[in-house]
Order: structure tokens, then C-alpha cells, then sequence
């Protein structure tokens, strides 16, 4: 913290008129965040219960640091082919319906400005491994509760205020008290203090091994409490890009933070960030070089690009899980039988060659990025005989079919209802299909668990709590399960962790407790001269700093 007035020249906490600590609805929030949100036990912990602009253009010494030539046609490549442009373009499809990160769902928010913007007390990399931001460092204690965190020292915010231990702790009691998006990962911290202007201690009441991924994201980030602003539209945090222009629905433009000081300062000196919902306008302006780097792209309108030497085509891991929900506790579906023949029937790489190829398959609740993941996928391999037979000891047969509803929200096609109708035809189930509203969705098939088989894509990571919870909309209830999961957040070391977290995966799948149609991976296109855009999980990180263009040698590609 600084006495140092705030980006608007007037001290005080971060205020927005019209707003409370509520979330507001985001209608481009992605699918699982709206889950998580509705589904989250909203504990608040002992401690909580007690607890009562950005800068918008850089100093000229700072951007002579960087690159700079003429521009060329819309400002984004300097005039002489093998110089760094001074602005990248990037092209992406879900807009944040505003900056406020602390009220506002949905991964787009996420996406911009953790890592670009605001900085979290940790940091996660492309991976999806913790890694230090603010802090250098942390220790665990040996029982797992408690948290001392070592902050960098010398960090300023975009305005110019000091970054110290007390502007962590406010923060963190912000998050807690005001209950912003996300709030509910810190349950179980019964305190946050300085000890120190660079060392922070957070205290729990039970071991949480997922704590320092969550501070990686929303619970974890720090803002300056003496900075004013609207956080509507404006940003002020310790990252190495400010924002400079926000346009809603449209385009933000980030500008390198002339006042960083952290790990990470900008290689380019704008990102200016263009939404665009439209696949085919999207690739028109990939192949005009109106942006440089296009995140998703459709993957079949990117088949015709990867042969061409002036475009980089890569499918990059992520956390997304098509899932398709059995209602355990609705028959014939309490039949393991019935589960198993489902997915032993369910030709998986069929589903996914007809999307393109580019997902993958997954045998398990657990996403290749996340700790726990095993390759589950050789447990139920497509078997159309195995599962025919499967259906006969449960009592079906080519005289006796299983006539049941497929419930699903029609923002996914129709394409996938109609392939797992035609599969499981062959082992005698008359599918019939329900496409709703993602409104009714909620309600009928996630409040209520009034369905038969759903299908969703799960988004979000480190979500396994699911699967150990038999009040959750699958209506799977397995002590085994709840008992290793217990003991996987209770564990101190990773690989312990890991360890349980991938026995409970493997029993939740031989349980055929649901299918798993694919791991969703996003398709992104650069062009030829980009380098340092992370693919891998960028749907909801996507850090910008390492980011450079430099355009082609004459005769290259353009």
C-alpha cells in the first residue's frame, strides 16, 4: 500500500456505482462456471463471519524500450520485413461484458486480465502448474494449515502505488467478506495477515490442497485499495499491460505497464484484442493480417490453412470434459450393466472425427492438465458386442428395446444427439432427444436432477469435487470415492495428492458412473512470424507478455 493517490487522483477503496457483491449474470459466461456458481456450498468460514485509471499511455523512455516502426496497413506490422511490431492483434470469440473481474462470471473476464493485468498473490503457468507471481515464494506448514507467502519485493501497481503485504491481506478480506465471484474456494481460511510489508500468513481450519491453485485465479488476486476507479471499464493492477481502450463486445487494447516491476515485463508494446463472433469473418481476418493470432478457430474452416507455411495451426490442451450424464440414481441407469454397455457402445473417435479431430479422447473425469489424470480411455474401448451382451443380463434385447430421453441445451447443436441416437441404437436403446433451453437446462437437469442422460461440458479445472458429492446432479454416491478425495485435499505434498485423485478418477470410471465423449481442445491459428502465445488452456488463461510478431522476410509468407 502507498499513500500515493489512485489512478483518478483520489484515495479510497475501489468503488462502482450501482453495484453490489453479487455476481451479475454474464451471458457469454462459459457453461461450467454457471455450474459451479449454482452448485458451490456457500459456507461462509468463522473468520469471514467476523469480518465486519489505468494509465493510458506510456512514458516515452519506457516505449523507446521497445521495437517501433511506421506501421503498416491498420497499424499492426512495422514497415521493414524481420523488425518486432510494437502491436499484435488477437482474435478471439467470447468478449467479457465488462472488466470487473471480482462480480463478473465467465471465463472471458479470466481470460484478459489475470496474468496481463492483475496479478494473483501466485501465478499458474501453461501447464496449468502454480508458480510465483506476487509471492517468490511460500511455505506449507507440515499439518497444511497455514500459508506464509514471501512477496517479491519492489512492485508497484500501473498508478504508480507501492505493492506491499497490507494491500494482499485487504484484498483477500475483500474477496471473503463482499463475497465476489469465486469467493466460496476460500472456505476453510480463518485468517489472512501481514506479518510483515512482505510476508503474508493465511490460516485454515482444514488442509486444502487445491488452495494455492485457487489463488492462482480470482480469490488470489490483489488490487490497491487506495486506487478509485471504474472497475466496469477500467483496470488498475500489478501486471505488465495496462488497459488503455476497452470498447464493449468489440475490442481492449493493452498497453505495457511503464511501472512494472515483476517477473514479466511485455516483449510487445500493444495487444489489442478483437472479438469476433462470426467463424468465417474471423478467419477473413486472420488471412488479411488484420489480426495475427486467431483463438478458437473453426477447425474445419482451418483444414485448408494447414498446409499453408504462412499459418501455424495447433490444438491446445485444456480443462473442457464433454460429458455424458447417467442419472445414477433414476432407472434402469442404477443398473451398472446399462452404464457400462452405454459406453462400450459409444464410438468415441467417430464422435470426434466428425468435429474435426482435434479433441481427444478422455476415459475419465479427470482432464490431461489437471493432477489426478490417468488415460482412462482403455477401460471401455468401443465394443459393440460386449455391450449387446451387457444388455441382455440387464434384460433388454432385440425384442425388449430401452427406451429413454437424452436432455441436453440446444447452444450444442443437434450433431451429437444424433450420433450417440444412431450408436446406441445398435445395443437396442430407442434414444429420444430433448433440446432446451441452457435456462431449463439449469433447472430441470442441474437443480432438479429431474433426466435421464444429459450432456454438458464441464469447463472448469480441479472439479473432481463433483464426483465425491452425492448431491450433485449424477446422483453418484460412492464412499470409496468421497473417502480418497477427502484425503487428497487433506495431503500436504503433490504427489500424494495425485496419487489419491487419480485411484478415485479410475474408480469413478470403471464405475461407468458417466461417459466421457471427448476433452474439448481449442484449435488456434498464428500467423508466420508470431511466437509466444501460449495455446494450451487459453480459453481461460492467456498470458500476453511473452508475445512477439515479427513480420517475414520479403518473399515469405505475408
Amino acid at each position: 500500500m502507498s499513500k500515493a493517490l489512485g489512478a483518478h487522483g483520489t484515495p479510497g477503496a475501489t468503488t462502482s456505482s450501482g453495484m453490489t457483491g453479487t455476481a451479475p449474470t454474464d451471458p457469454f459466461a462459459g457453461t461450467d462456471a454457471t455450474l459451479n456458481a449454482r452448485v458451490r456450498r456457500r459456507r461462509r468460514s468463522g473468520w469471514a463471519r467476523t469480518l465486519g485509471v489505468a494509465i493510458l499511455a506510456a512514458a516515452i523512455a519506457f516505449a523507446a524500450g521497445f521495437a517501433v516502426g511506421r506501421t503498416g496497413p491498420g497499424g499492426t506490422a512495422p514497415e521493414h520485413a524481420g523488425t518486432a511490431a510494437d502491436t499484435v492483434v488477437v482474435g478471439l470469440k467470447l468478449a467479457p461484458v465488462n472488466l470487473d473481474i471480482r462480480r463478473q462470471s465467465g471465463n472471458a473476464v479470466m481470460q484478459l486480465l489475470i496474468g496481463n493485468v492483475y496479478e494473483g498473490l501466485v501465478g499458474r503457468d501453461s501447464h496449468n502448474r502454480v508458480v510465483p507471481a506476487i509471492a517468490d515464494s511460500w511455505d506449507i506448514a507440515k499439518d497444511g494449515l497455514a500459508y506464509t507467502f514471501h512477496l517479491r519485493q519492489g512492485l508497484t501497481f500501473s498508478n504508480g502505488d507501492v505493492l506491499d503485504a497490507t494491500d494482499v491481506v485487504w484484498s483477500i478480506r475483500q474477496m471473503i467478506e463482499r463475497q465476489y465471484y469465486d469467493y466460496e474456494q476460500l472456505d476453510g481460511v480463518t485468517g489472512v495477515e501481514a506479518l510483515d510489508d512482505h510476508t503474508v500468513r493465511l490460516t485454515l481450519d482444514t488442509p486444502n490442497a487445491n488452495l494455492l491453485w485457487y489463488l492462482s485465479a480470482r480469490p488470489g488476486l490483489v488490487f490497491d485499495q487506495d486506487a478509485h476507479y471504474d472497475p466496469k471499464t477500467q483496470a488498475v493492477g500489478s501486471g505488465p499491460y495496462l488497459v488503455s481502450d476497452f470498447v464493449p463486445n468489440d475490442s481492449v487494447t493493452l498497453t505495457a505497464n511503464p511501472n512494472y516491476t515483476g517477473r514479466n515485463p511485455a516483449k510487445t508494446h500493444t495487444v489489442v484484442v478483437r472479438y469476433l463472433t462470426d467463424a468465417n469473418a474471423a478467419v477473413n481476418a486472420l488471412t488479411s493480417g488484420a489480426v495475427q493470432v486467431l483463438s478458437p478457430i473453426d477447425e474445419q474452416l482451418a483444414a485448408p490453412l494447414k498446409n499453408d507455411p504462412a499459418y501455424t495451426i495447433r490444438a491446445g490442451n485444456g480443462s473442457d470434459k464433454y460429458v455424458l450424464a447417467m442419472n445414477n440414481r433414476r432407472a434402469p441407469f442404477t443398473d451398472k450393466r446399462v452404464r457400462q454397455a452405454i459406453r462400450y457402445a459409444i464410438d468415441h473417435k467417430q464422435i470426434i472425427a466428425a468435429r474435426g479431430g482435434a479433441d481427444q479422447p478422455l476415459g475419465g473425469p479427470i482432464p490431461a492438465v489437471d493432477p489426478g489424470y490417468r488415460d482412462l480411455t482403455g477401460l471401455y474401448p468401443h465394443d459393440v458386442a460386449k455391450a449387446q451382451e451387457l444388455m441382455r443380463q440387464a434384460g433388454y434385447g432385440p425384442d425388449h428395446h430401452l427406451t429413454t430421453t437424452l436432455t441436453y441445451a440446444n447452444t450444442y447443436g443437434t450433431e451429437l444427439g444424433d450420433q450417440l441416437r444412431s450408436q446406441l441404437a445398435a445395443i437396442w436403446i430407442d434414444l429420444k432427444i430433448d433440446y432446451v433451453e441452457f435456462s431449463t437446462w439449469l433447472t430441470d437437469v442441474h437443480q432438479n436432477a429431474d433426466y435421464d442422460l444429459s450432456l454438458v461440458d464441464h469447463a472448469e479445472s480441479h472439479d473432481f469435487e463433483q464426483w465425491a458429492d452425492p448431491t450433485y446432479y449424477y446422483g453418484y454416491d460412492n464412499p470409496r470415492v468421497q473417502e480418497l478425495y477427502r484425503k487428497a485435499m487433506a495431503a500436504t505434498d503433490e504427489k500424494t495428492t495425485d496419487r489419491l485423485l487419480a485411484q478415485a478418477a479410475r474408480q469413478v470410471s470403471e464405475d461407468a458412473a458417466a461417459d466421457w465423449l471427448f476433452a474439448y481442445r481449442v484449435t488456434t491459428a498464428t500467423a508466420q512470424g508470431v511466437s509466444g502465445f501460449a495455446a494450451d488452456l487459453s480459453q481461460s488463461f492467456m498470458p500476453l507478455w511473452n508475445l512477439t510478431y515479427v513480420r517475414p522476410a520479403e518473399g515469405g509468407a505475408a
